[in-house]
């Protein structure tokens, strides 16, 4: 009998109120109102290393969601992922109370010249010692686009050109600026580093005139673990040319497993392997000691989910602005330039359904667009194991509805079923983020 993968599992984050679960910050027994103090995070940290979880991947966005409506207000009103705050920040005091647990931060190079982001990751990998990983995102909120100084962002497929030529010039300050020894250390001889083994990175192409020495010594990594989360075809052949670790989303089965198989399609053409990438999903796990308490617990998120909320993500996640429809009219779909994949999600990827605007909102109050499992520990796994054959997942991304009872149930129900069954890690093994 072939052995059952072992499946990865990342906990789904945001340094702001809520994240995917908007109005959730009003349940009694939900933090993430503290998202602003240390000790939020550093707990957080801790829970995600108590269950094993290979990393704490957080999400960003430059931006206020202000599709909705045709304004702010009601992101602003109801904390769609507004206040938020910086994520590379959070890094080192988590890693300082942790010793295995990954990080994917996730930071948008439309906006910041290559050199200072290496910079910054190198800075991340020595201080997690090989911890660290970038999820590279080219930005989809024009009003991102306007607090840099612009009209609007460019169109969808031309950022992945300016990302292509990006990651050429990071990959040459990371990989090509200091040879391994060039740093000596000899206090006898009175040098620390050998200027001979420096090498100075020249590069010249359509977006960057390029003239320096990496600032940074060689990390435990170099290049951080390159995370990507489009599904487009610019995105997915950015993602077979690049990425390490792919993030996907969509609300079934039906939807994600073309999604995967498209993406690892993608490595091949690109000369990769097709299990050179690991593909994490979205996924929501509402797991109790028994299926009525966790049935118990769903329905109670349920009644402190915001719509207006949901619509307000909804509309800057699509481009479309949800507010100017009504409740239970059918989505059709249209051209934008954000993110295609979450239009194509409650549009054309799944021809077999359709979605009013009403449904929409539902769906998305608890976890965003991921699917929901609810059960007891042993269903939770079973929805789990299920979820993985039925898409070809490697791992999943798992969302939160309440912070941190959401995490702390996994770690402490969902966790020890999957070791129990093979289907996860016992322990940490020694290594970097990419190991």
């Amino acid at each position: 009998m072939t052995p059952k993968r072992e499946v990865l599992l990342n906990a789904f984050t945001m340094n702001t109120v809520g994240h995917v679960s908007p109005g959730l910050w009003r349940h009694p027994r939900d933090r993430s109102g503290e998202y602003h103090r240390l000790s939020y995070w550093t707990d957080l940290a801790k829970i995600c290393e108590r269950g094993c979880f290979d990393g704490l991947f957080i999400a960003d966005v430059l931006g206020l969601y202000d599709v909705y409506q045709g304004g702010p207000e009601t992101a602003l009103r109801e904390a769609a992922q507004v206040p938020i705050n910086d994520p590379a920040l959070l890094v080192s005091a988590m890693a300082a109370v942790t010793q295995h647990l990954g990080f994917g931060i996730t930071t948008n190079l439309s906006f910041e010249a290559p050199f200072l982001l290496a910079r910054r990751m190198s800075s991340l990998d020595h201080l997690t010692e090989g911890r660290i990983g970038w999820n590279i995102v080219t930005g989809y909120l024009n009003s991102a686009a306007r607090a840099m100084g612009l009209p609007r962002l460019p169109e969808h497929d031309s950022r992945y050109d300016l990302a292509e030529e990006y990651l050429e010039v990071v990959y040459k300050l990371w990989e090509g600026s200091w040879e391994d020894g060039a740093v000596r250390r000899d206090r006898a001889a009175g040098v620390f580093t050998d200027p001979a083994r420096i090498h100075r990175i020249r590069h010249q192409g359509a977006h960057f005139d390029i003239d320096a020495i990496h600032l940074c010594e060689p990390s435990a990594q170099r290049t951080p673990v390159l995370y990507q989360a489009g599904t487009s075809s610019a995105g997915r052949a950015f993602a077979g040319r690049h990425a390490e670790c792919v993030f996907v989303s969509g609300p079934t089965a039906q939807v994600v497993g073309p999604r995967v198989a498209a993406l690892r399609q993608a490595a091949v053409a690109a000369g990769r392997g097709v299990d050179a990438l690991r593909v994490f999903s979205a996924l929501m796990v509402v797991v109790a000691p028994t299926q009525a308490e966790a049935e118990d617990r769903y329905a109670e998120y349920l009644r402190y989910g915001s719509t207006e909320g949901a619509l307000a993500l909804m509309s800057g996640w699509t481009g479309l602005d949800f507010g100017a429809l009504p409740l239970d009219q059918k989505i059709e779909h249209v051209e934008t330039q954000a993110m295609r994949t979450a239009l194509d999600n409650i549009t054309r990827a799944d021809p077999s359904r359709s979605w009013t605007v009403r449904e929409v909102a539902d769906f998305t109050t608890v976890g965003g667009i991921a699917p929901v499992i609810v059960g007891s520990p042993g269903q939770a796994a079973d929805g789990v194991e299920a979820w993985v054959e039925a898409t070809g997942v490697d791992g999943l991304n798992l969302a939160c509805a309440v912070m941190p009872e959401t995490f702390e149930s996994i770690a402490d129900l969902l966790v020890p079923e999957l070791q129990h069954r093979g289907r996860f890690r016992q322990r940490y093994t020694p290594g970097t983020l990419r190991h």
